[in-house]
């Protein structure tokens, strides 16, 4: 079986970008599901690897930016995904109906507010994206108090304007040291009924389902064309998109992994190298505490210890 590879689902604004070639599903036989496993936890392993030095180093940040369909996947794909990284060192930011605050600003800022520092990761669950999504498909911006100068633009002229402010802002990120890295969960629409139903007869899931659910389902076609637009438009080389197949969680998992490792090892993130000073510090240190023990390290006779204690208990 040739299975999908990431660069299979990278966009990066070369060429025409068309949903319609880009899967929802590839087909992996689930008697491969715990290998795929496997390989997501070996992932994890590695971007708290890297997340450790980007934390250390503070040099670069990261935005990771979650956009699906309801049920597609997201919250659980942060859940299993993300699980190895330190929390102090990511925020999660969940981008629902904005409050009359927000309505009251540019519709970047509260993406703004929700950055992280550098040298930190943040989880974007929606995003500002969904003010050419929602926005677009419920013609949400004829309701906005602004200029009439500006609501009187013809609809597609406005989400061009949107689309280059988008452009623009991710390239001021990557500007000022950040990545963005764009993650669109791709669900089939059948998949999407299945797991509605799903939370529908689960009692353990039937507070994730809303009657709203059903009736945005129906407007299905309008909403892949505002997502084929949106990443058409927005996708650079800086800032692609990367289109996962998401009717298979397992296999959806494991390429977001893949993707940021990938984004992770881009930074390149390093250990802070000391100066001469503080190097000689940790010396002068080294020895005061080793002083103690009259230069003998006893760290070896501890770890020895624990584990002959841990061992008899065992037994």
């Amino acid at each position: 079986m040739e299975f999908q590879k990431l660069r299979d689902c990278r966009f990066d604004g070369s060429g025409h970008f068309k949903l319609d070639g880009y899967p929802t599903d590839v087909h992996v036989e689930k008697r491969l599901k715990p290998n795929f496993e496997a390989l997501t936890e070996a992932n994890t392993q590695r971007m708290a690897e890297l997340q450790d030095k980007l934390y250390a180093e503070g040099c670069e940040g990261v935005v990771v930016i979650l956009q699906a369909m309801d049920a597609a996947g997201k919250d659980s794909t942060i859940k299993h995904v993300m699980t190895g990284l330190n929390p102090q060192g990511v925020t999660v930011a969940s981008f629902k109906q904005p409050s009359s605050e927000e309505l009251a600003h540019d519709f970047l800022w509260r993406a703004v507010t929700k950055l992280p520092r550098r040298g930190c990761i943040g989880l974007f669950n929606r995003s500002y994206y969904e003010d050419v999504l929602v926005v677009r498909v419920h013609d949400l911006q004829k309701t906005y108090r602004m200029p009439k100068r500006v609501l009187d633009t013809p609809k597609d002229d406005f989400f061009e304007q949107r689309y280059r402010q988008i452009r623009d802002f991710e390239r001021y990120l990557w500007e000022n040291g950040y990545r963005v890295l764009k993650i669109f969960l791709n669900v089939s629409r059948d998949e999407q009924r299945r797991r509605f139903l799903d939370r529908i007869d689960d009692e353990a899931k039937n507070w994730k389902f809303s009657s709203s659910d059903v009736a945005e389902r129906e407007l299905w076609p309008k909403y892949m064309d505002a997502y084929e637009q949106c990443i058409d438009r927005t996708a650079t080389k800086e800032a692609p998109w990367y289109v996962i197949p998401a009717d298979q969680k397992f296999y959806a998992r494991w390429l977001v992994s893949e993707a940021m490792v990938r984004v992770l090892e881009e930074c390149g993130p390093r250990y802070p190298e000391l100066p001469a000073e503080q190097r000689d510090d940790l010396a002068s240190a080294r020895e005061a505490l080793l002083a103690e023990t009259g230069g003998h390290d006893d760290r070896g006779e501890r770890d020895e210890s624990e584990l002959t204690v841990a061992l008899s208990e065992n037994s």
